[in-house]
């Protein structure tokens, strides 16, 4: 496997992207879907921010309020009794779970698809009572001329799928949720197949399911059904914790190529890819035996939430699949690897 990681890894960080408002801070600058516009490379980041000086005895979970338009910070004491602060991302109570920071969608441009250009404010900010612990994690569909981004939206309702359609990454018309509680990894596969638009997403898990990915039919981009299990997780180590979807499938001679996450039950996060049928995709043709891309180097291993690749967003150009992934919870990074590498890895056993 030849795997070429940018020498420029990572390729931003958070010390390089503004906070949204005063008084917060980047932590985080994850996960981006990924787009080509013209002649260059539009990279949405997921951006995570907390408020900044945080008080040594308190938790503070920032959450957006659609009543009043803003931001507002609810407090936790760090001794209460019943409380969960274990896991730094999030705050359990007896009342229910809370994120200990807020996300939101930032516009990134780049010529080299190296170097990018970052706005100083939010391209999608939340604002409806779905988004009001952030919106996360999108990914990029291309139909035409014009490009659908779908978004995790969190809230005390649960956790849904958004949509919203753009032509020029500048204004965004929001469509409202496609997929309800408890559901997210959806990528929308960038045509229709025989007259019906396809996503790939990954329902909650009950006291009987599993997370694993699911497909779904849709005639408009709106109303989906039809749902089916398309693969789960396998007893193999490397994904036996949970699996899901990452970037948008693309076509290839072969079929739908599916670059897919896998997280071992120690959370530990690798890419793996998986190949459908062009015209019936819910047909499985081949999937990898090992994964294409591990947590190795020191960005990926250690940071916000260590031992960590994950991505929204990738790009099969002049036959190199171009991957931009989080790592290790903290920062953006770039890898591209050839297709006929990744195409070694499928095996057509053991779906």
């Amino acid at each position: 496997m030849r795997v070429f990681r940018a020498p420029e890894n990572p390729i931003i960080q958070p010390e390089d992207v503004k906070p949204s408002q005063p008084g917060f801070e980047v932590i985080c600058v994850i996960n981006a879907g990924a787009a080509r516009l013209k002649d260059e490379i539009i990279l949405l980041l997921r951006v995570v921010e907390r408020p900044r000086d945080l008080p040594p005895d308190i938790y503070l979970a920032p959450i957006y309020d659609p009543a009043a338009g803003k931001v507002v910070c609810k407090e936790f004491p760090r001794n209460a009794p019943g409380y969960d602060f274990h896991d730094p991302r999030v705050i359990g109570t007896p009342d229910g779970k809370y994120l200990t920071a807020l996300s939101h969608l930032r516009l990134a441009r780049s010529r080299d698809g190296i170097h990018f250009a970052i706005a100083e404010k939010p391209a999608l900010f939340p604002e409806n009572e779905f988004e009001a612990y952030g919106i996360e994690d999108p990914r990029i569909t291309q139909i035409g001329d014009e490009y659908f981004v779908n978004y995790v939206a969190v809230s005390s309702l649960g956790i849904v799928t958004s949509l919203a359609r753009t032509r020029d990454f500048t204004s965004f018309e929001r469509l409202g949720v496609i997929f309800p509680p408890d559901n997210k990894d959806v990528e929308i596969f960038p045509e229709k197949i025989s007259g019906c638009f396809y996503a790939l997403h990954r329902p909650s898990i009950s006291a009987f399911g599993k997370p694993e990915i699911w497909l779904a039919e849709s005639p408009d981009l709106l109303c989906w059904g039809n749902h089916r299990r398309l693969i789960g997780q396998r007893a193999n180590g490397w994904e036996d914790g949970r699996i899901g979807g990452s970037a948008v499938p693309f076509r290839i001679d072969q079929g739908w190529l599916v670059i897919y996450h896998a997280a071992d039950k120690g959370d530990r996060y690798s890419l793996a890819a998986l190949l459908l049928d062009g015209e019936q995709p819910w047909r499985v043709l081949a999937r990898s035996a090992a994964p294409i891309l591990t947590p190795e180097m020191d960005y990926e291993v250690n940071g916000f939430f260590g031992n960590v690749v994950f991505s929204c967003g990738a790009l099969y150009e002049d036959g190199l699949v171009r991957i931009y992934y989080g790592a290790a919870d903290t920062s953006m990074a770039y890898a591209e690897i050839p297709l006929p590498d990744i195409l070694d890895t499928l095996a057509g056993q053991d779906l």
